[in-house]
């Protein structure tokens, strides 16, 4: 574990923090060690708190629909996956000059997914796909429609069209933009015909845990909803190259256009990294350029 120093206070949330509210709401917890876990995302603070639970605090305003939404949803869901996700156990109100809603969840065991803790990367790659399809199959009905509480994951890639071009145009000097745009192009008049379905939002290694070299847990659904699941298919290109890359597309079986709508939210988010790096001046990400161009081969071979 971290030390409660290390990024300890990041968006004014440090561990004092924590043990104050769970003393004010959730007595029943307050004598329980809270400590920082060791990796954090940025969306959110994450503590253990004891052996079994966590606490999970939204570091901004823009982050705080998720709250609910996991509350409210997560326990639905989990019963019909293969794999744990971090149901909440109860929901904190704002209080001690802290500002927003706040949840307990069941800690889940497991490493963040890097390659070398993975056994085999193609059986892997077989098991983030039985999950998707899983995932797919649990009823959507009433579920959270894709929107700004998902930050338009599961909505057409056209709401981040503007954005999307304004990063090609600053990378003009940088990248092939013309086979760029096709990308982007082809996406957009792919459009989504399917009945709506869950997405997780952000399937990418830091929200996959493994244990004995397994998928083990699926955290983070911050971003989840109800609606079209290309936006979970970015992880073929960020992670996955080669037979596993073979392995995941073949198991998670979706048509062209949902492949097509995939490619433009991988070339979306690794052109806003891109972008940023060649604004500030710094060189621009090798891991986004090779995404970029992944995808554009990928598209390029039909």
């Amino acid at each position: 574990m971290l030390s409660d120093t290390h990024l300890d206070g990041r968006a004014g949330i440090d561990a004092g923090l924590v043990k104050r509210l769970l003393a004010a709401q959730f007595p029943q917890w307050s004598d329980f060690p809270v400590t920082p876990v060791e990796v954090d995302g940025w969306d959110n603070r994450t503590y253990r708190l004891g052996e079994e639970l966590t606490v999970r605090l939204p570091t901004a305003p823009g982050y705080v629909p998720a709250v609910e939404k996991e509350h409210r949803w997560l326990s639905v869901l989990a019963p019909h996956l293969p794999v744990p996700i971090p149901v909440s156990v109860a929901l904190g109100k704002p209080g001690e000059g802290y500002p927003h809603p706040w949840s307990i969840r069941r800690w889940l065991d497991g490493d963040t997914a890097r390659p070398d803790r993975i056994a085999d990367l193609s059986t892997f790659a077989v098991e983030v796909a039985d999950f998707l399809l899983a995932l797919q199959r649990v009823d959507a009905t009433n579920g959270p429609t894709a929107g700004e509480h998902s930050f338009y994951r599961g909505a057409p890639p056209a709401y981040y069209d503007d954005e999307t071009r304004r990063c090609l145009r600053t990378l003009e000097d940088h990248l092939d933009i013309d086979r760029a745009t096709a990308v982007w192009d082809a996406a957009l008049a792919a459009e989504w015909r399917g009945r709506p379905v869950w997405f997780h939002g952000d399937v990418a290694q830091g929200n996959l845990l493994v244990r004995d070299g397994r998928l083990a847990a699926v955290i983070d659904f911050g971003t989840s909803g109800v609606g079209d699941p290309a936006c979970d298919l970015v992880i073929t290109w960020t992670m996955f190259a080669g037979p596993s890359r073979e392995a995941f597309r073949r198991t998670v079986a979706q048509d062209d256009g949902t492949w097509a709508r995939a490619r433009a939210w991988a070339l979306w988010k690794a052109l806003l990294g891109l972008a940023q790096d060649a604004e500030q001046g710094r060189p621009l990400a090798a891991g986004n350029l090779r995404v970029v161009e992944e995808v554009l081969a990928d598209h390029e071979s039909g």
